[in-house]
C-alpha cells in the first residue's frame, strides 16, 4: 500500500543545509495501523506531509497504491488526495459556517457523488453523533469535533488516513474515545492508518511502531497489540490485546464527549 524508498527531506538556511529527514525505507502494507512516534524536531510531521503529498522531497520516492507521488503534479496530486487520502488533524480544521452534516458531505460532494447527504448521515451515526447533525463545530465539545473529522475523513471511503495527533488538543478521556472509534473505523472500512503521536498510550493501539529521532528511523518494532499474539496465528490484534477497551460506538446520537 505504501512503499517508501531513499525518502528525504532538507532545506537550506542560513547557508546551511538542515537535514530534517534523512534516507529511509519503509513499506506499509494494505490495511495495517502505524504509529509513527518521536520528539518535537524528529521528522514526524514533515514525513506526514510528504505521504500526503503536500511536500516534496528531498530525494527518494513515494509509492501509494500503486501510484508514485514524487511523479505527480500539483494538480495530480489534488486528484490523488481527494480519491486516496483522508485526514484527521490535532485542530479538527472543520468549516466553522457549516453544520456537522456539511462538514461531512463536503468531500463528498467535492467528489460529485450522489446521495451525499444519505451517506453523511450513515457515517454521523457511526460516529455517535446523527443527534447533533444539525449543529455547528462551535456548538459541539472537542471530543464530538474530532468525531465529526473522524467521520469526514472516512466519507470517500481513502485508502489510506494520515491522522497528525488527533487526540493532542483532548482530555485523556475523550481522547481514549476517539482513538477507540478511529481503530474501530479503521478496522471496519479496512483503512491503512499513519497516525503521529508523541503519546505512548496512544501508540499502543497501534499494530506496529516506527520511531524517528533527529531525522533518522531509529526504530521499527511491532506494536504491543501485535506483539501480544505474536506465535497465535493471529496477524492482526485489537486495542483490548493492548490494554485498550475493543472498538465500540462511543455514545448514543446526541451525546456530549
Amino acid at each position: 500500500m505504501i512503499i517508501l524508498k531513499q525518502l528525504s527531506k532538507q532545506v537550506s538556511l542560513g547557508g546551511q543545509v538542515l537535514h530534517i529527514l534523512h534516507p529511509l525505507d519503509l513499506t506499509i502494507p494494505r490495511g495495517q495501523f502505524v504509529a509513527v512516534m518521536g520528539p518535537s524536531g524528529s521528522g514526524k510531521s514533515t514525513l506526514l506531509g510528504l505521504l500526503a503529498g503536500l511536500d516534496r522531497p528531498s530525494g527518494g520516492q513515494v509509492w501509494i497504491n500503486g501510484e508514485e507521488l514524487t511523479a505527480m503534479n500539483e494538480d495530480e496530486l489534488a486528484r490523488f488526495r481527494g480519491r486516496s487520502v483522508g485526514f484527521v488533524f490535532q485542530s479538527f480544521q472543520l468549516i466553522p459556517t457549516l453544520t456537522a452534516l456539511e462538514n461531512v458531505q463536503v468531500p463528498l460532494e467535492i467528489q460529485g457523488q450522489r446521495h451525499a447527504a444519505e451517506r453523511a448521515r450513515v457515517l454521523l451515526g457511526q460516529v455517535g453523533l446523527l443527534g447533533r447533525a444539525a449543529h455547528y463545530p462551535a456548538q459541539l465539545s472537542g471530543g464530538e469535533q474530532q468525531r465529526v473529522a473522524i467521520a469526514r475523513a472516512f466519507a470517500c471511503q481513502p485508502a489510506v488516513l494520515l491522522a497528525d495527533e488527533p487526540t493532542g488538543n483532548l482530555d485523556s478521556a475523550a481522547g481514549q474515545q476517539v482513538l477507540e472509534l478511529l481503530v474501530g473505523m479503521q478496522r471496519e472500512h479496512g483503512t491503512t492508518v499513519v497516525l503521529v503521536t508523541h503519546d505512548a498510550q496512544i501508540a499502543r493501539a497501534a499494530e506496529r511502531i516506527v520511531r524517528l529521532k533527529d531525522g533518522h528511523m531509529v526504530e521499527d518494532v511491532p506494536g504491543p497489540a501485535r506483539a501480544a499474539l505474536a506465535g497465535r496465528g493471529n496477524d492482526l490484534a485489537g486495542p483490548a490485546e493492548a490494554g485498550l477497551e475493543p472498538p465500540r460506538v462511543l455514545a448514543k446520537a446526541g451525546a456530549r464527549t
